[in-house]
């Protein structure tokens, strides 16, 4: 069982995941929101890497059981339902709907990793979960870092060291590329206090300016879900034990 990952989406193209098990992970906030909205009943998630593709996704839906969602810049975005904010996805406004999401960087780093034999999503709340699947699973698996704008940033990399710090204590028979020891170290020095390394690091520093310090408390809770997106066929679903 293998390792590795990948600091940056841009780091590689769409074809680098063919076949390979990819866990995506965008704690601020993409992947805290999907997994977020899939607990509370949201049917699934359409993940897209445009705002036009967004549109013309929603135009063809029928009824009102499925709403847009989305940010730029942090913001929600004119016309959206909803933004990017975790705590607005409760289970009053998505349960039993599909919601197509357009963010900055993490429903770009979902899709460019469609082509996965297996592709989850992880944040800090949802790590045993991730941890426990791959383990049962005993296959080499990618970590990929949403970033930001195609730049590294600390939080998803320091999420990344502690998910394969949860799988070191499951397995001790696992192999780590280069990267992967990076984020390990990046976990030691930095992921004691999750919130203080989410209001310090530059997307939070931003969120904070732009009025979403909350969002900022509950992204830095570990393990306060039990599961975790799943993306097949062009949508994300919860996961379901077989």
């Amino acid at each position: 069982m293998k390792a590795h990952v990948l600091l940056s989406p841009h780091n590689v193209d769409e074809l680098y995941f063919t076949g390979k098990n990819t866990v995506v992970i965008d704690v601020l906030r993409a992947t805290t929101v999907i997994n977020t909205a899939l607990i509370n009943g949201a049917k699934e998630i359409i993940p897209v890497n445009t705002i036009e593709f967004a549109m013309k996704v929603s135009g063809n839906a029928f009824g009102g059981q499925t709403i847009l969602a989305g940010e730029r810049n942090t913001k929600k975005i004119d016309g959206f339902t909803l933004g990017n904010s975790p705590l607005d996805f409760t289970k009053e406004n998505v349960e039993g709907k599909s919601i197509i999401l357009f963010t900055t960087n993490g429903s770009k780093a979902i899709v460019k990793a469609k082509f996965s034999e297996n592709l989850f999503l992880c944040s800090f709340n949802n790590l045993d979960a991730v941890a426990e699947h791959l383990v049962k699973m005993n296959e080499d698996f990618e970590i990929l870092c949403a970033g930001s704008n195609g730049m590294f940033c600390i939080e998803d990399t320091v999420c990344a060291g502690k998910l394969v710090r949860k799988i070191q204590k499951l397995k001790n028979e696992i192999v780590l590329t280069d990267a992967a020891k990076a984020s390990l170290e990046l976990n030691k020095s930095f992921g004691k206090n999750v919130e203080e390394l989410l209001k310090d690091c530059e997307h939070g520093q931003k969120l904070i300016a732009n009025g979403f310090e909350e969002d900022i408390r509950y992204c830095a809770q570990i393990d306060t879900l039990n599961s975790f997106g799943v993306y097949e066929s062009g949508s994300i679903k919860l996961h379901k034990n077989k």
